[in-house]
């Protein structure tokens, strides 16, 4: 089994900002995959299914960015998963605005939500997608870039990086997170 993490804020306000790409990714996935979010459990909405013949989990935290790993602890102290089965999907400053960067470890690097999901599980090891959305212009404070939304110039960009990332996601299913990076960090 597979689960799949991706970070965002509830709330329609929230729905098309920079700092829910996770969630933009995950909903295409769901679409793509036939897989319904009918499911309200571990501070998450949930949708459960098969992707590429494996049982994959689906998880969109709804703790608000910044407490993300209390969603992320809950499912697996409830569910008794392995770290090492998910994958943490969600937006990257330090990453050009439209690509896609894999890892399966590294710092926080100043984002809050994986910040939260390091301190709750207690270790700095485990698979990631990370969506560039690019710093803001100097002066710009990073809190309200991340909480705008993307501006039209960048619409194409957003849809392939969102369509790179499922790609990248359904590739996971059958290969290893470092076949996986290989073949997507390109």
């Amino acid at each position: 089994m597979k689960w799949i993490v991706g970070l965002g804020n509830p709330g329609p306000q929230y729905a098309k900002t920079k700092h829910n790409v996770g969630f933009m990714a995950l909903d295409e996935l769901a679409a793509k995959n036939g897989i319904v979010f009918n499911q309200n459990k571990c501070k998450s909405v949930i949708g459960e299914g098969v992707i590429d013949g494996v049982k994959t989990v689906l998880i969109k935290p709804m703790t608000f960015m910044n407490l993300s790993g209390e969603a992320v602890r809950a499912y697996m102290d409830y569910y008794k998963v392995q770290l090492e089965d998910m994958i943490v999907v969600y937006d990257d400053l330090d990453t050009e605005m439209g690509k896609v960067r894999l890892r399966y470890q590294g710092s926080a690097g100043g984002h809050n939500g994986i910040k939260s999901i390091i301190q709750h599980t207690g270790t700095q090891t485990f698979n990631r997608v990370r969506m560039g959305i690019s710093r803001p212009e100097p002066g710009f404070a990073i809190v309200d870039y991340v909480l705008s939304t993307f501006p039209k110039k960048d619409g194409d960009k957003l849809e392939m990086m969102i369509q790179d990332t499922c790609a990248a996601l359904e590739f996971s299913m059958k290969h290893t997170f470092e076949q996986t990076m290989a073949k997507f960090n390109g």
